[in-house]
């Protein structure tokens, strides 16, 4: 699994002209699956994710996590973090995994994170055509990779 991670000041995600799920301040968080992911990529995640410190404390230091800051998540499934661009100039999306594995996990991460932040998070849809609008505060944009834990 793959994520990329903006603090923001407030995002949204819109579907057909209608906004689905909106936030304020918190995290979006784009999630990218593969075929080779599992419950114990999420798990490290989630793990990670709501410890994270990347919000200010009274001394303006990055030093409060999410749960401290009584921050909000929106979570955007987004196959194209696993684009292939070795060859040529059209991206490759062998890598990503399909619906059958990626609905499950992606429901399965959002369900742990909303546990974990004792607070529903947000949601786009999966396969839909999104806008996503955000405002980064910061800017903070961090990548995590679960394949890449070292």
């Amino acid at each position: 699994m793959r994520i990329v991670i903006q603090r923001v000041q407030h995002a949204s995600v819109t579907i057909n002209n209608t906004v689905k799920s909106a936030i304020g301040k918190g995290f979006l968080i784009l999630l990218g699956i593969c075929a080779e992911d599992s419950c114990e990529d999420i798990d490290w995640l989630v793990r990670k994710v709501v410890a994270l410190r990347v919000f200010d404390d009274e001394n303006g230091v990055m030093n409060k996590p999410i749960t401290d800051a009584d921050g909000e998540i929106l979570v955007i499934s987004q196959f194209t973090l696993f684009a292939s661009y070795k060859k040529g100039n059209r991206p490759s999306w062998l890598r990503a995994a399909g619906h059958d594995i990626s609905i499950p996990l992606y429901e399965e991460f959002c369900k742990k994170l909303s546990e974990a932040l004792g607070k529903e998070v947000g949601r786009g849809e999966f396969g839909a055509d999104m806008k996503v609008e955000l405002l980064n505060d910061g800017p903070v944009t961090i990548c995590m990779d679960t394949k890449n834990k070292e």
